[in-house]
């Protein structure tokens, strides 16, 4: 027997589509007459590199279809997303904190500083674009120490919030990007174009035989 998704006509998955992408709009409706921006990252849990983080400002009527939370998407799909995004979006941003910082502040604190990279960069291209500044933040359960700017932290916002989700997919894609450009090159005895630095079985026996390299993260690793 056809699922039931295969039975529906292309104009009705399409709308199943817009309804949803319009409830994940709530937020930014929320603030209406406001500039919003979503902010979120990638890597807090890898055993190496760096975390990412984006922020993202969106056109209330831009309309990006199958934006969602990156962790739902296939990289296929999150790859053009990316480009999508990057083209549509008023203003974005990338704050990229290493793994030395991460093992000397610690990953929240580190999750925090390339979120905030992340703003200052989004709001000066913002600023530098259009002469405005973003008025409000959606952030998935982080508050930054940053003044004059309303900050809405929402659990999961990232499958509930379409800015906190295209920043979520532009945090992920650029930090894969690192994986497979850098890192893989880099140090090709471990991996990381597959795990990303996560403590899967490969990952870990592979630092068992060749030892931890220069970015694996001292204070993940205990050692």
């Amino acid at each position: 027997m056809e699922s039931i998704s295969k039975k529906l006509s292309k104009e009705e998955k399409l709308e199943i589509e817009l309804t949803r992408l319009k409830e994940i709009s709530f937020y930014e409706n929320k603030y209406e007459g406001k500039i919003v921006a979503g902010i979120d990252e990638a890597g807090r849990g890898p055993l190496a590199g760096c975390v990412v983080a984006a922020c993202v400002v969106l056109d209330p009527k831009c309309e990006i279809l199958y934006l969602n939370d990156s962790k739902k998407l296939s990289e296929k799909k999150r790859i053009e997303l990316f480009d999508e995004i990057k083209e549509k979006a008023l203003s974005y941003g990338i704050g990229i904190v290493s793994e030395k910082l991460i093992d000397k502040i610690n990953i929240l604190n580190a999750s925090k500083r390339a979120m905030a990279l992340a703003y200052e960069k989004c709001n000066k291209n913002l600023v530098d674009k259009y002469n405005k500044k973003i008025d409000c933040i959606l952030i998935d359960a982080v508050h930054l120490d940053i003044d004059n700017v309303i900050q809405e932290d929402i659990i999961k916002g990232d499958s509930k919030s379409k800015s906190i989700a295209a920043a979520s997919i532009l945090a992920k894609v650029t930090r894969d990007n690192i994986c497979y450009k850098d890192y893989e090159v880099k140090y090709p005895n471990y991996g990381f174009a597959k795990h990303k630095g996560y403590g899967t079985k490969e990952h870990m026996a592979n630092i068992k035989k060749y030892g931890p390299c220069e970015i694996h993260r001292k204070t993940f690793l205990h050692i």
